[in-house]
């Protein structure tokens, strides 16, 4: 699917887009397969939390003088299904990032695969890659949570009128700071969950191997990252442009200047929207399908050129394209 020398912008684009073209089953199958595990697990963890405090909810809405007492089980419960589901996405979006580097194993090789090989393959680098993006999320969250107390401090110094008047132009300045720092330590490791795959590496093994590829070739890698991140930005924002004009239109003729809207919410939607209802679920069905297609696709496309460029660094440092050559010729 790609030379084994190393590769131009072409090459690398080339190489994504012909790797979604002829594996387009095994990648979306299996990206589509953990986003649906990963929706039915959301709407159980909420449906559960809605029956834990099914009998607290009722007493609630029903009281004439609401009390923390009262909301307290509800709030509790809501944010633990909320915690269970943040980790849950984690977890699937780690597989995510693993499908991609799995498939291009085989489309670099022109070897055919299957969805329940992808599917085995991406699981069992999950783990792995999971602890990649926690180190860097704790990586990145320490000079951001830095710049977030001392403005917090800032605020506070600044209610009690003890704050010097260079204080906020310090804090922007470091704003101006940690956000390169930010940018730089994210192209450094964008590398880790291909390397945490294609060479099975535990996370600090494959973090490192990213800081050693990526280093003198800081600025192709973000480059090309920003422009492919541009280029799914803007494709799916002209996708869904039809969207935004296919929508129901409101009835504003429902209700005068000076009447009364009804106290039932459901009643006053189906007044507004009137006949145009049914359209609007079809309309936000498709939506929601259209979203979910465009994620998927800017998704695959923006971790296909990142492996690529993975890649691209060992055949330029490693001698990668001469093994990958060999392995080649002995399919």
């Amino acid at each position: 699917m790609i030379p084994l020398a190393p590769l131009g912008l072409g090459a690398v684009y080339n190489g994504a887009f012909s790797t979604i073209g002829r594996y387009a089953r095994q990648l979306f199958g299996a990206m589509g397969a953990g986003l649906t595990l990963l929706f039915a697990a959301a709407v159980g963890a909420f449906a559960l939390a809605y029956l834990s405090v099914e009998d607290d909810w009722h007493v609630l809405i029903h009281a004439d003088e609401p009390t923390w007492a009262m909301a307290s089980p509800i709030v509790v419960s809501v944010v633990v299904a909320y915690v269970v589901v943040m980790l849950l996405t984690l977890l699937v979006n780690s597989f995510l990032s693993a499908v991609s580097p799995v498939v291009l194993e085989h489309a670099v090789l022109g070897r055919r695969t299957t969805f329940a090989a992808v599917w085995r393959r991406a699981w069992a680098r999950t783990p792995s890659v999971l602890g990649v993006t926690l180190f860097t999320y704790l990586l990145i969250a320490v000079p951001v949570a830095l710049f977030f107390l001392l403005w917090i401090s800032l605020i506070a110094l600044l209610v009690a009128d003890q704050s010097p008047l260079m204080a906020p132009g310090l804090v922007f300045l470091l704003g101006l700071l940690i956000l390169p720092l930010v940018t730089w330590l994210v192209v450094s490791f964008s590398f880790a969950p291909s390397a945490a795959v294609l060479e099975s590496a535990g996370p600090i093994t494959a973090l490192k191997r990213s800081f050693r590829l990526v280093r003198g070739a800081w600025w192709r890698t973000f480059g090309i990252l920003l422009l492919t991140g541009g280029m799914a930005a803007v494709g799916g924002w002209i996708v869904q442009i039809p969207l935004l004009f296919a929508a129901p239109q409101p009835s504003y003729d429902a209700y005068g200047p000076y009447d009364e809207p009804p106290a039932d919410a459901g009643e006053f939607f189906t007044d507004v929207y009137g006949d145009a209802l049914s359209g609007l679920w079809t309309y936000l069905v498709l939506t929601v399908i259209v979203t979910l297609v465009v994620q998927l696709l800017a998704t695959a496309l923006i971790q296909l050129v990142s492996t690529l460029l993975y890649i691209d660094q060992r055949i330029r440092r490693e001698g990668l394209g001469e093994s990958l050559a060999r392995a080649a010729g002995h399919q």
